[in-house]
């Protein structure tokens, strides 16, 4: 709780203003809430909620989402070798569950830490209950809680963000990598629009890394001769 109670801070802004835009789109509370518990993707959600008309355009909501949540895929295959005292339920059901926030604070803790489900759930059950509740209330309130970006609620998340990237800092490598990214992000959010910024922000990222890094993966030490 004392490491995940900061994103959840940062969510309650967020999940109200989902939850309000959804409702000014005509869904339910009810309908807000199983979207929020089935989804769980903040990002994919209000990408979907842009997107909503009647009849739903499901080829765009389909690939839009698919293109914002790919990098799921990188996550959870860094995740996957630190999760050796999970059981494959605890596993398929805590990934289900990874949100960006999770998924870098399990990061950090693994530097120290074996990785356990109870640290792990411990962080995702209060986060999944928090982006529930706050959506929720943001779509039964919607109407008068009115938009909350007006008072600067939609930085919540990017400010969250920027911490989250200085307790991963390790230098000239990650300067070049958010450099990369935010750049390629930024430009292609201006000139093409999204969800492709998220795309074009992975890979720009994944190459700077790869060549400030050295451009190979170094070989293993060898240990030194032991001294008589």
């Amino acid at each position: 709780m004392s490491d995940i109670w900061p994103a959840m801070l940062a969510a309650v802004p967020i999940g109200l203003l989902f939850g309000a835009l959804a409702a000014g789109k005509g869904l339910s509370p009810l309908e807000t809430m199983l979207m929020s518990t089935l989804v769980f993707a903040g990002g994919a959600q209000f990408a979907a909620i842009e997107l909503w008309a009647t009849p739903a355009p499901i080829g765009a909501l389909v690939f839009s989402t698919l293109l914002i949540n790919a990098r799921h895929v990188l996550m959870s295959a860094s995740l996957v070798p630190k999760l050796q005292g999970f059981s494959r339920m605890q596993t398929l059901v805590g990934l289900y569950y990874m949100a960006d926030e999770n998924w870098a604070l399990a990061e950090k803790r693994a530097r120290t830490h074996a990785l356990t489900p109870a640290y792990w759930f411990g962080m995702v059950v209060p986060f999944v209950a928090c982006w529930i509740a706050t959506s929720t209330l943001g779509a039964v309130v919607g109407a008068a809680l009115g938009d909350p970006r007006r008072f600067g609620a939609d930085f919540a998340f990017t400010a969250l963000f920027i911490a989250l990237v200085a307790a991963f800092w390790k230098g000239r490598v990650t300067f070049w990598t958010v450099a990369a990214a935010g750049t390629a992000s930024a430009l292609t959010y201006r000139l093409i629009g999204p969800p492709w910024h998220v795309l074009a922000g992975a890979l720009c990222g994944l190459a700077a890394a790869w060549i400030a890094a050295g451009g190979a993966t170094p070989e293993p030490s060898k240990p030194e001769p032991l001294q008589r």
